[in-house]
């Protein structure tokens, strides 16, 4: 997309600066914004002296051997990739985009679960209909941050429970938890009650803020029964390598219940009546008219509903 304006007018500006500004806060290096945009690194440099006189900021800065953005660049990057997001649905021919032809990078966030359970499948429809698009999976931080309407996911999935007014959000499906532990464990063998669930054996939390409660402690205080969680960990991935090395039990998502069968785990049904978990997905109204975005909604709506068509029908 080029979009300039009479470089004689009094307060010209290149518009194609927003395009290489907003490579730039996306790759934070001169080289990778050069080998996206096609341009030798020299040009590539120039263009950021360009755009650093335009804003009268450095835009990036050296931080080790890498650059990082400053706190202005930070502050109008979602602004920037909006516009040029905007720019290109406007110039773009609708429906009839040759995905093949389209050059973007998407950010996604998630539970490292959906990542670990998806992000091959998804890979590989990119290669097949859509090999200019890449994919970056993020996990989510340990606080809330508006990711969608900051500019910095794309696409959320998972468990959404974002409240931002703006925010489109579509429901999928709903999951449910499982136990999880090591093959043999002793808590697998006989009738698992209640009662065993909670005394015979040490938990392991799976919370992004190091909660040590959850569903399960609500479920069993309402039996007057209390487990004993030894600590949390930050991922359902992690915690299976631990469960896998220990004799504490866990929890993890029918979703992502190939992960614990993958790494030789058991999972099992557990003796309360825990909420479901409603999976979806999430993403800021801008994109809504971008057919490359469109694209990847849909090939993440198909994965996750195959996905859930196999838990229900195949069991944990």
């Amino acid at each position: 997309m080029r979009v300039t304006q009479s470089a004689g007018s009094p307060g010209s500006l290149d518009l194609n600066l927003l395009v290489a500004l907003d490579v730039l806060l996306e790759e934070q290096s001169v080289q990778g914004a050069a080998r996206r945009l096609h341009l030798s690194e020299p040009a590539m440099s120039r263009t950021l002296g360009r755009i650093r006189r335009a804003l009268g900021d450095p835009v990036l800065v050296r931080a080790g051997r890498g650059m990082v953005p400053t706190p202005r660049a930070l502050a109008v990057r979602a602004e920037v990739s909006a516009v040029v997001e905007r720019a290109r649905a406007l110039f773009a021919p609708g429906r009839d985009t040759d995905l093949r032809t389209v050059s973007r990078t998407f950010t996604i966030i998630g539970s490292d679960a959906i990542a670990g359970t998806q992000a091959a499948a998804l890979f590989a429809r990119a290669a097949a209909e859509a090999p200019g698009i890449r994919l970056r999976f993020l996990t989510e931080a340990h606080v809330d941050l508006p990711y969608l309407r900051q500019g910095t996911a794309d696409l959320e999935v998972g468990a959404i429970d974002t409240t931002a007014p703006e925010v489109r959000v579509e429901q999928l499906h709903e999951d449910r938890m499982l136990g999880v532990a090591r093959s043999g464990h002793p808590l697998l063998a006989g009738e698992l009650t209640p009662e065993r669930y909670a005394t015979e054996a040490g938990h392991l939390n799976v919370s992004r803020r190091g909660k040590l409660h959850g569903p399960v402690d609500v479920a069993l205080a309402e039996l007057g029964l209390e487990r004993h969680v030894v600590g949390t960990v930050g991922t359902f991935p992690a915690s299976l390598f631990v469960l896998r090395d220990s004799d504490l039990v866990g929890l993890i998502s029918a979703w992502g219940a190939a992960l614990a069968t993958a790494l030789g785990l058991a999972t099992f049904e557990v003796p309360l009546p825990l909420p479901p978990i409603p999976l979806g997905l999430a993403w800021h109204p801008r994109h809504d008219a971008d057919p490359a975005h469109a694209w990847l909604r849909r090939c993440v709506r198909e994965l996750m509903t195959e996905g859930a068509g196999a838990v229900v029908s195949g069991g944990p």
